[in-house]
């Protein structure tokens, strides 16, 4: 080979020098979430969105977000971060006009093959000379892929605000040289695609503008828009609700259920959008076979809808009704909805039960009231008379999706994780809740927030009443065990179905349409040991880890991670909850639901640290008072 020209062996011994105020930064999405969902909306989507600004702008935060949105979409994404790079690729190159020509001209092309191959690449780089950006976008329009030009344009003043590296101290007291903004200058964009002030804005608001831009570019398919407002079955002003009762007396009636009741509760506050109504035959054989519904007209996109959500009528309701263009729900008399152009069909118990349960025993708590409900289904849109309200003291707890989603606005949540449950709180559950917080906040996460979740609907006869539970859960918050500036403790309407894994994705899925990103899952979730204790070893049954795996791979819970649950015991040498250790196992006491039971109902106290002792009292003073069997 022929020896480099002297100039040129002085810019290579420049390009060893090493960064050194460079951070590496932490991606919101995995890499098994990226990979379970490359690729699943159909088209070529690569392009390139370049974000610029000065350090401090909120290029990265606003990246990592976008990234987020589009891999829970099914659009292949990858955020190319200025700090990343320069610790791999780019780790030789300085600061130097010419080194930093170089860092934008390699991240130019990498974009491209990354655009290429169907991949939108989300570049976040100070990158300060408008012929640099020229170049990465020449790179682009050579190749014939687009290239979308985004200015961050954050006052310098506030980035200083932001700045947790003290990168603008150290440039400001002279100790990195050639710092943009401070002592480099930084070449505002001319002609951007679209300037983002993060300035008073959340990340999430900052990103949908680059949402709405890519909609508009064709990139993002309209039908997997976010909605803001999920649509409420129910009217907003009275004199609508009085048009709706004034009809209702107008229209044949239907007597429906307390649990059916619950069902129209959970459709009228969209906790089962997109679903409108009880479900359609169509709607209940998608439900039954696939655990999905069809999004829309968009066949490529389905949404998870895993349970039933039917109403049942008699032979003789069906003779009586099924002619008619819409009818009135009645509840204890009183009418509560009206049902819009009904669809009746035909019942078949064992089939739905042996979908749903995995067993047709009629001893399961549910199956008994589907093998006591008519031999009919009937579906059809609901508009509801007024908003669902039980007066039993708990209503300041229901909270609908959009209260809740106002709600985490309001605490500035970046990060919303739900927890669900029906029992009781222990210290291992709430050490649980207190781990998952910490580790969202060292993915880079500032304000996580929890969703205190319990169900609120039908449970069966031997689980503890929801104003116990309620009770319970209130003493933990007044205790100071959760802390309540980043809880909300709301009820969840749903009826309980004890259907295993095919009942975790439907609370999965309502927790989202609240606006949760994240959801915790533990072991045997809404199991139930099996009517026939000898069908299966263990004597349960589902399988203790198959609801956690389930859902994992479940269709259409894309935008939302599963927080694997891990298990917590009594640490008896430390007198506390703590996660389970397996290399000493002998340390550690599980206190069952039946050894809780059975100390509640003696007055026995649980070992310090179980509880939170008001907590304890309630449940005690609970099952001590229940009727002697």
């Amino acid at each position: 080979m022929n020896e480099a020209p002297e100039h040129s062996k002085k810019r290579q011994k420049t390009c060893l020098q090493v960064a050194t105020n460079v951070t590496e930064q932490k991606h919101h999405v995995t890499r098994e979430t990226r990979g379970k969902n490359l690729g699943l909306c159909r088209g070529f989507r690569g392009c390139t969105v370049w974000l610029t600004g000065l350090s401090g702008a909120g290029k990265t935060s606003i990246a990592f977000e976008l990234e987020a949105y589009l891999v829970s979409r099914g659009i292949p994404a990858y955020g190319l971060d200025g700090d990343n790079i320069r610790t791999g690729l780019n780790k030789n190159l300085s600061f130097t006009p010419a080194d930093r020509e170089e860092n934008i001209r390699r991240v130019g092309e990498v974009a491209k093959l990354f655009a290429d191959s169907g991949v939108v690449a989300i570049c976040s780089f100070v990158s300060p000379f408008a012929d640099d950006r020229e170049m990465a976008r020449k790179i682009h329009k050579d190749a014939g892929l687009k290239f979308y030009e985004i200015f961050v344009d954050t006052p310098l003043d506030v980035c200083e605000t932001r700045d947790v590296k003290g990168l603008y101290k150290k440039a400001r007291e002279g100790v990195i040289k050639g710092f943009t903004g401070i002592t480099q200058e930084y070449e505002r964009p001319q002609h951007p695609e679209l300037v983002v002030n993060t300035d008073g804005y959340t990340v999430r608001e900052s990103t949908q503008l680059l949402v709405t831009l890519l909609e508009q570019e064709g990139i993002i398919p309209r039908s997997l828009r976010d909605v803001d407002q999920l649509p409420e079955l129910y009217p907003s002003e009275a004199s609508e609700a009085d048009a709706l009762r004034h009809e209702a007396k107008s229209l044949q009636a239907l007597e429906i259920s307390t649990v059916e009741l619950q069902w129209v509760q959970v459709l009228s506050e969209g906790w089962a959008y997109p679903l409108r109504g009880f479900m359609r035959e169509d709607e209940y054989l998608q439900t039954l076979h696939f655990n999905t519904l069809q999004s829309g007209l968009d066949v490529s996109y389905r949404e998870n809808h895993s349970v039933p959500i039917v109403l049942s009528a008699s032979a003789e309701d069906k003779q009586r009704l099924e002619d008619a263009s819409a009818l009135t729900l009645n509840y204890e008399g009183q009418a509560v909805a009206i049902l819009r152009r009904p669809e009746f069909y035909y019942q078949r118990k064992e089939e739905r039960l042996a979908r749903q349960f995995g067993t047709s025993n009629p001893q399961h708590p549910y199956s008994k009231q589907v093998l006591e409900s008519g031999e009919y289904l009937v579906g059809g849109e609901l508009a509801v008379i007024e908003r669902i309200r039980w007066r039993d003291g708990l209503d300041q707890y229901r909270l609908t999706p959009n209260e809740l989603r106002s709600r985490f606005k309001e605490l500035n949540a970046d990060a919303i994780f739900a927890f669900q449950l029906r029992n009781p709180i222990h210290n291992g559950h709430a050490l649980l809740m207190q781990d998952t917080k910490r580790q969202l906040l060292e993915r880079g996460f500032k304000q996580p927030v929890l969703l205190l979740h319990p169900l609120g609907g039908w449970t069966k006869d031997d689980d503890v009443p929801l104003q116990v539970r309620m009770a319970q859960h209130q003493a933990v918050l007044d205790a100071g065990v959760l802390r309540r500036e980043d809880t909300v403790l709301a009820i969840f309407p749903s009826p309980m179905m004890y259907a295993g894994p095919t009942e975790v994705q439907w609370h999965a899925k309502a927790r989202m349409n609240a606006g949760a990103n994240f959801y915790i899952v533990g072991r045997d979730p809404a199991g139930m040991p099996h009517p026939d204790k000898q069908a299966y070893p263990d004597g349960n049954l589902y399988d203790a880890t198959h609801g956690a795996r389930v859902l994992k791979m479940a269709q259409g819970l894309d935008s939302m991670e599963i927080l694997p649950f891990r298990v917590a015991a009594y640490d008896k040498t430390a007198s506390r909850m703590a996660f389970f250790e397996p290399q000493r196992k002998d340390d550690f006491d599980f206190i069952s639901g039946t050894k809780m039971r059975t100390l509640a109902k003696t007055g026995a106290s649980p070992p310090d640290g179980f509880m939170e002792p008001q907590a304890w009292k309630i449940l005690a003073t609970y099952y001590q008072n229940l009727p002697q069997a």
